[in-house]
């Protein structure tokens, strides 16, 4: 396993890899979500830029702590984004913007099954704060199905070590955020159900 990680810690293999699910796995977002009235966007753990492609002419922040992700995503997409378009390397929990600099819409693609519980909690508490008082967090992430089958054993291979049961998922992000929406879907191809996803989408919660 450490070596399909290796692998696809370099940003052309990674991107071929994800080719095929990219826009399948935003499907969700995309269909409950006008992303023409989004002003900010910050895409946690953005890899090599994945994401950024959905929100073009939009202010965007990309942070990942991979540098070759970092670099690669730079190259592709600051130059021709149509907005201001920036990637940094920086961890999560080091990102403290100024009030004016929050975001409206905080994405998070496949990032926290590669996240324990603990530090996914402390994630989703600094996220609480960096999230405009009128914005949402979206998150996209794998479940851990319960019956045996290829969804399952795909989860288990997966790169990430803490892909999490539907019900252990809703329980986290309701723990920080209020629920909008909390929606499990499959992820397939040729009609085949290969990955179990589930779609969450919350408000900051109010004292």
């Amino acid at each position: 396993m450490s070596g399909i990680r290796d692998i696809l810690s370099f940003p052309k293999v990674y991107q071929l890899w994800q080719a095929p699910f990219a826009q399948r796995k935003m499907a969700s977002v995309l269909k409950h979500n006008d992303l023409s009235n989004i002003q900010r966007v910050l895409d946690v753990g953005c890899g090599p830029g994945t994401n950024a492609r959905f929100f073009k002419k939009r202010d965007y922040l990309g942070l990942d702590i991979n540098p070759r992700y970092i670099e690669n995503a730079s190259r592709r997409f600051s130059k021709n984004h149509g907005a201001s378009c920036e990637f940094r390397v920086q961890d999560v929990c080091q990102y403290h913007p100024e009030e004016s600099e929050r975001a409206d819409f905080v994405l998070l693609n496949s990032f926290l099954h590669h996240i324990d519980d603990e530090n996914t909690n402390q994630i989703l508490d600094r996220l609480h704060d960096v999230i405009s008082e009128d914005g949402c967090i979206h998150i996209l992430d794998l479940v851990l199905p319960d019956s045996i089958g290829l969804p399952r054993f795909l989860a288990r291979m997966d790169r990430g070590d803490y892909p999490r049961p539907v019900e252990h998922w809703n329980t986290l992000f309701s723990n920080h955020f209020t629920p909008v929406l909390f929606e499990p879907f499959d992820l397939k191809r040729i009609g085949i159900p290969f990955w179990k996803m589930v779609y969450f989408k919350g408000k900051r919660k109010t004292p």
